[in-house]
């Protein structure tokens, strides 16, 4: 069944996103205005909406099937 793979890669583009958002949160107060500017929000928005869609075209073979592509 190819439906849990999907699932799964799509979670994992969704993981990474989501640290990628939150990465900066340790950094000083100051930087915060310059990291999460909107500029970068839209940009990871735009991300937000694009990776899932790359993530199955990258990787359909393996969900798909279960195996590698070569």
């Amino acid at each position: 069944m190819w439906f849990p793979r999907l699932v799964g890669a799509l979670a994992a583009a969704w993981a990474v996103l989501l640290v990628a958002l939150l990465a900066p949160s340790p950094l000083p107060t100051a930087w915060h205005p310059v990291v999460h500017s909107p500029a970068s929000v839209g940009l990871w928005a735009l991300t937000a909406l694009v990776a899932p869609f790359v993530v199955c075209v990258l990787r359909w073979e393996w969900i798909r099937h279960g195996r590698r592509q070569r």
